[in-house]
């Protein structure tokens, strides 16, 4: 990617990370959390969102990685004020995924309806590639990642709760596992990642 596709992507980028934090606080807010708006998190302000690293790895994977990923600030949300814990728990962490599948159906519609070309095009399929990329994997069913809630809301309520303490050590498991089984994680993950594609592509009519 040159470095003016880059600068082109970086607001798009942005609004991706914090349309996918600012989805999962309001509706934390909207089941009867206060959290969010207490941390200052009902905002498209980008800077309450953002967090360094996160950000960082997204220049960083935009230049060297074929897949452009990186992660913002975390909202916390506290299950005690929902009146169904696991289930209000799953339909807030599902808000974040839906929200960058929207954004990435929208980046869609215009690539296979619209005429852009040129630079616009790239940057167009590169806003598509990461909203695409946080979806899919934030639904995958570890610890402390979005997938996890959802699935957590199918489990018992005393083995829910071990589950949800698994949030400390489930990251680095994960980045365990894609680091030693890494060609077989980004096979199957550019499968998944294809797969949507071509649903993404049907349901805009293309």
């Amino acid at each position: 990617m040159s470095l003016e596709t880059f600068l082109y992507l970086v607001p798009l980028l942005l609004a991706s990370l914090v349309l996918h934090e600012l989805a999962h606080a309001l509706v934390a807010t909207r089941l009867g959390d206060p959290t969010p708006r207490e941390q200052g998190r009902l905002t498209l302000n980008p800077l309450p969102h953002l967090d360094p690293l996160g950000t960082a790895m997204f220049a960083l994977t935009a230049f060297a990685s074929s897949f452009i990923f990186g992660w913002a600030r975390p909202v916390l949300v506290q299950p005690r004020y929902f009146r169904r814990p696991q289930l209000d728990m799953a339909l807030v962490a599902l808000a974040g995924p839906a929200t960058n599948f929207l954004l990435a159906l929208l980046c869609a519609a215009y690539l296979v309806h619209g005429n852009a070309s040129g630079g616009v095009f790239e940057v167009l399929v590169r806003a598509y590639e990461v909203n695409i990329v946080l979806g899919i994997f934030n639904l995958i069913p570890v610890p402390p990642l979005d997938g996890s809630r959802i699935a957590g809301a199918l489990l018992p309520q005393g083995l829910y709760a071990r589950w949800a303490s698994l949030d400390q050590v489930g990251m680095l498991a994960l980045f365990a596992l894609i680091f030693v089984f890494n060609e077989q994680f980004w096979e199957v993950f550019g499968e998944v990642l294809d797969r949507s594609t071509e649903v993404m592509v049907r349901i805009v009519g293309g």
